[in-house]
Order: C-alpha cells, then structure tokens, then sequence
C-alpha cells in the first residue's frame, strides 16, 4: 500500500479535519488489528470511515464478505483503485453516512447478524457506538479504534473518574476488552492523541435484564447529568416527574444510599434502580 500522504498528494487530495480523518501509515498495523481481531472467512464485515483502504484490505483477506462504507466522495475513486491495485475489486464500496446506515438490511441481505469495524472518525465516536447498541440485534460483533481517552471511558470500572453513561450503557449489553493500543505517530495527519481499538461482543443474553430499556437510558442520563449531586438531587431533577420525595423513595427501595453519586453505581444497581422507577411512575 502507498503511503497515504504520496496517495493524498497524487490525487491532489488532502485529510479532512471536519471529516476526523487521520489514515494508517502502515500496512502492518492494519494487518495486526485485524489478527487480533480474529476476523473469520464467515463474516461479513461492515468497515465504518473506509478511507484510503488500509483496514479494508488487511480485512477483505480474512472475511468472507467486505462492505465498505466512506462518506468523504473525493475518497471513493482513491479507495476503488486501492483496492483493485490490490486484487480486492470484489469488495462493496458505499457512499454513505454510518449515522444513516440501515444496518437491519445490511444484515437481512447477508442472511446473518453483521461485524461492524473501523478506525471511526474522533466526532461521530459516540454517535457510533448508541447506535451500534441500539441496532445490536442486527450486530454480531464491533471491532473499533477510538481515541484512548473515549476507549478508556467504554471500559471504565465504577468509582473511576472515566467511567459515565456511556460506559454504564455499552457495557450493560456488551462484553468489551482492548485489543490494542495505536500511537499516534502511526496515522497521517498525525493526531493530538493515540489510539485504542476495542473488541465489543454483544451479548446474546442480558442478566440481569432491565425492563424498560429507553427508561434505563433516561436514569442514566439524570443520573450523571450532574456529576457533582448526589442520586437524589441528581435523579429530582433529571426524572421530573419522580421530584424529590419519589427520588427519595425509589433509592431506598433499590437499596441504593441516597446520597451516593452516578459514577459509584454499578451496572447492576442502575437496572435495579430503572425497574423501581418504573414501578413507581406506573402506580
């Protein structure tokens, strides 16, 4: 593969910063992402932010079936002879935007549940990964490169300054484990901060299960919504219709302390909490 700023220049192209577009220099660091992801020759790969191909290709050499998705279209004309320099003419390059995708055709029109990877672009990464969650069913597994500092907040453990509502949300329906770290000298333009790729495997069965999942997001929401409030305070004002009587009355019922904050809860104890919640505004 040329490298990207040669591929750039020859195309008189350029790395779009309101695109988030920072390319792999090296074909090898592709290549190692995707061993270490252990991609099949059953899958049916769905690369987000495609680029100039370097994930592409080092995945069309292991996965049954490769969609390609850019939604830059000065890239695609690149990216199609990359692929066809590289005797990968049969992958399927989309010009789309990930937000917009419907993943739910994607996977009826491959007959299976798809795997989602990519090195996303820094300003789409939690758009991405709320929609990865709620298309799951159509997911079989994600395999991205985040910034470290947002990989860092996927995985965070309760108690630790990282760890919020998105944490709380992914890791209630996914298993999630680093697969490895990228610096940042490895992409071109280089970027401020290095790199993390996370392996998240959606859970076939949850447990324990939430009743209401939209629910389960709104108190997660109110809870962290003000970090520095205690649950009571925080939950009043975020759950209006709960006040502060019933957000008093639900935590004592989850047995959860009232004056306990968002970031010490476990998973466990806001699903708790959601189903009390629940209780109580269908009384």
């Amino acid at each position: 593969m040329t490298s990207p700023h040669t591929l750039l220049a020859a195309w008189e192209l350029r790395a779009r910063k309101e695109l988030g577009q920072n390319f792999l220099k090296q074909p090898s660091t592709a290549e190692k992402i995707v061993k270490a992801a252990d991609i099949g020759a059953d899958e049916v790969i769905l690369e987000i932010g495609a680029g100039l191909g370097a994930l592409t290709i080092a995945a069309a050499r292991r996965a049954g079936r490769v969609i390609a998705v850019e939604k830059d279209r000065q890239l695609i004309p690149l990216l199609k002879a990359e692929l066809l320099a590289n005797g990968f003419e049969q992958v399927e390059v989309l010009e789309h935007d990930i937000l917009s995708l419907d993943l739910q055709k994607l996977a009826h029109e491959s007959g299976q549940p798809i795997t989602v990877m990519g090195n996303l672009p820094y300003n789409i990464s939690s758009q991405v990964v709320v929609k990865l969650i709620q298309e799951r069913a159509f997911v079989r597994r994600a395999v991205l490169m985040f910034q470290k500092e947002l990989a860092e907040r996927l995985c965070a453990a309760p108690g630790s300054k990282a760890y919020g509502r998105l944490s709380v949300i992914l890791q209630y329906c996914a298993h999630i484990r680093v697969l490895r770290e990228v610096k940042a000298e490895m992409f071109f333009p280089r970027p401020k901060v290095d790199s993390a790729v996370l392996g998240i495997n959606f859970k076939t069965a949850i447990a324990p299960l939430v009743g209401d999942e939209t629910l389960f997001v709104r108190v997660i929401q109110a809870a962290f919504g003000q970090r520095r409030k205690t649950l009571r305070n925080a939950l009043a004002g975020g759950l209006p219709p709960l006040g502060s009587e019933g957000a008093l009355a639900v935590l004592q019922q989850a047995g959860i302390e009232p004056r306990r904050r968002a970031e010490t809860l476990s998973v466990n104890e806001f699903v708790a909490l959601t189903d009390v919640v629940k209780a109580y505004l269908d009384r």
